[in-house]
């Protein structure tokens, strides 16, 4: 009788695994997709190349600033956004 308890409740242990197993990954499923139908498409649209998306911030650390080369730091100082290393 012993073996038979054990074997029940090891059966009752993996059925609740798989059913909350199932119930968790329903549940994720359906917080996804209320998630991307909350967000707004055109805020999420990239912008075309060439086009910043804010203003450039210049990193003016001295550590920065002792690798960085001259022509990376006149573009900086220009507010561009260096395409030099």
């Amino acid at each position: 009788m012993n073996g038979i308890r054990k074997s029940m409740a090891a059966a009752a242990i993996a059925g609740s695994m798989l059913i909350g197993g199932v119930v968790g990954a329903v549940m994720y499923g359906a917080t996804t997709i209320a998630a991307s139908a909350a967000t707004n498409p055109a805020a999420a649209a990239s912008p075309t190349p060439g086009t910043a998306s804010g203003t450039f911030v210049s990193n003016e650390t001295a550590a920065h600033e002792a690798t960085e080369s001259a022509a990376r730091e006149a573009q900086e100082n220009a507010g561009q956004v260096p395409t030099v290393p």
